[in-house]
């Protein structure tokens, strides 16, 4: 039997999943995809891990538990973008602001990572919120879409979570560990 897989990610407020569960109702109309994250699942990846067997995880655990000294912040979303070939994304997102501070906590999670035995990854960090993956056919112009959805909606960056992916569950993700951010976003 195969390891869960696992995830850390930066949460989100209520009022912004509702936002873009709102944005995700109007799209799946207009755009073929396969998979619509639920309300609940939807966050900002800091780090994919892949399956973890226990006794990493209970390392890794008690490695994150340093993070609770990083400071909140605040943080932008917004405008809608996508992954891929623009005809036919892979992935629509909405966007998140590149942010010295959400930048250093993902450096941060990751030497944590590296320190319990993760791969360091390779590719350069794109912070994102998934609304849609999986593209199902068919050729579009995204560009008409991304002028109605936009928006710069701010939020407090003060929870860290380890998350358990549960394929066949509804919602998927559930937090396996949180942690608590030190002090007020500014």
């Amino acid at each position: 039997m195969t390891s869960p897989h696992y995830f850390i990610a930066v949460t989100l407020p209520e009022s912004l999943k509702e936002r873009y569960a709102g944005w995700q109702q109007a799209l799946k109309n207009k755009l073929p995809y396969r998979q619509w994250p639920q309300s609940e699942d939807l966050h900002i990846t800091m780090k994919f891990l892949g399956p973890v067997d226990d006794s990493r995880l209970e390392k890794l655990i008690q490695a994150m538990s340093e993070i609770e000294r990083f400071p909140a912040f605040s943080l932008q979303t917004g405008t809608l973008g996508t992954f891929g070939n623009p005809k036919k994304p892979r992935v629509l997102w909405a966007g998140v602001e590149r942010k010295h501070e959400l930048i250093r906590l993902q450096e941060n999670i990751e030497k944590i990572a590296l320190k319990v035995g993760f791969q360091q990854e390779k590719r350069t960090y794109m912070p994102h919120i998934t609304l849609a993956k999986k593209w199902a056919g068919g050729v579009i112009q995204l560009s008409d879409l991304k002028e109605h959805y936009t928006g710069q909606d701010q939020f407090s960056v003060n929870q860290v979570v380890i998350y358990r992916i549960h394929p066949e569950k509804q919602p998927k993700y559930h937090a396996a560990a949180v942690y608590n951010l030190s002090g007020e976003a500014i």
